[in-house]
């Protein structure tokens, strides 16, 4: 165990959260220009620098972009030998450009069952993980069914150890986006009354193709940018503008208390700063006032 050399505790728990993957069959380009497996297979080689510290690799929907089989296939076997080797658990989230019996086949192993949100849970070391479907089969916009509600209340109704995170497509936050007010989540009065004072510590979602954070019936709201592109938020007004680019996922560490979410952009950048494993090795061989007086102090230079 790390030696705590501020305020907080070590993280209970990590998760990796990626979104918007929108992977084509045969690994086609998006658009004719995006990369999207290229992005994906470069987000899980960092994710997977981070070995077994990651608890869970949770994707908050739109795995394929026109829910084909083979872009389920394509996914699972970029992701899964990272949750492997890692020893962390693998939760696929459904998306609106995803179907349900594809998504179920590809990527669950479940047989077909129509129409029927894919809803789930998974469980890490007394923290609950709750995938709910928020899509609308046929549409972009997203809905929880009243089974999906029904069933989300039902899982609530007991706490967990260490509390839930729920992570659905659709995240309950507003938007400056043009048009993507049109395609948000629909009737969210109903999921605000069944998740109020609750053990939830947290919802996980995607959708919006850039990095943004809220609070819905006061649980904290963290959106992961997309693997795909980015939705640009500095656009002109009333215009939707993706571009190939700024793509990230997010990682969560979860504190007793807290919970924190930090963007890791996807790509090889030049690195300008840094310090490698012996600087930490040498702060934690300090005493409380030699750290301060050795790395926290100003100089003259």
């Amino acid at each position: 165990m790390a030696v705590q050399l501020g305020t907080y505790p070590e993280a209970t728990h990590l998760i990796a959260h990626l979104s918007d993957t929108h992977l084509l069959h045969g690994g086609a380009p998006l658009g004719g220009a995006a990369d999207t497996v290229l992005a994906l297979e470069q987000a899980a080689g960092q994710v997977a620098r981070l070995g077994p510290a990651v608890d869970a690799i949770v994707v908050t929907g739109d795995v394929a972009d026109l829910g084909e089989p083979d872009a389920y296939r394509r996914a699972r076997a970029v992701l899964e030998p990272v949750a492997a080797a890692a020893g962390a658990r693998l939760v696929w989230v459904m998306g609106n450009h995803d179907e349900r019996d594809p998504f179920r086949a590809g990527l669950l192993d479940q047989a077909p069952a129509g129409d029927a949100p894919v809803n789930h849970v998974t469980e890490v070391r007394g923290l609950r993980l709750i995938a709910l479907d928020s899509s609308a089969p046929g549409y972009h916009h997203g809905a929880l069914e009243r089974e999906t509600l029904e069933w989300l209340d039902a899982q609530l109704a007991d706490e967990a150890p260490r509390g839930t995170v729920i992570a659905l497509h659709h995240a309950p936050i507003p938007t400056p986006i043009a048009l993507m007010d049109v395609l948000e989540l629909r009737r969210q009065h109903e999921l605000a009354d069944i998740v109020r004072d609750r053990d939830v510590r947290l919802i996980l979602g995607g959708h919006l193709h850039y990095v943004t954070n809220g609070s819905f019936a006061g649980i904290p709201v963290a959106v992961a940018g997309a693997t795909a592109y980015t939705m640009d938020v500095s656009a002109p007004a009333r215009a939707l503008v993706g571009v190939d680019g700024g793509r990230s996922f997010n990682l969560v560490h979860l504190v007793d208390g807290q919970v924190v979410t930090s963007v890791v952009p996807v790509g090889a950048h030049a690195q300008v700063a840094g310090f490698g494993p012996e600087f930490l090795d040498e702060i934690e061989s300090l005493s409380p006032e030699e750290r301060v007086e050795r790395f926290s102090r100003k100089r003259e230079v």
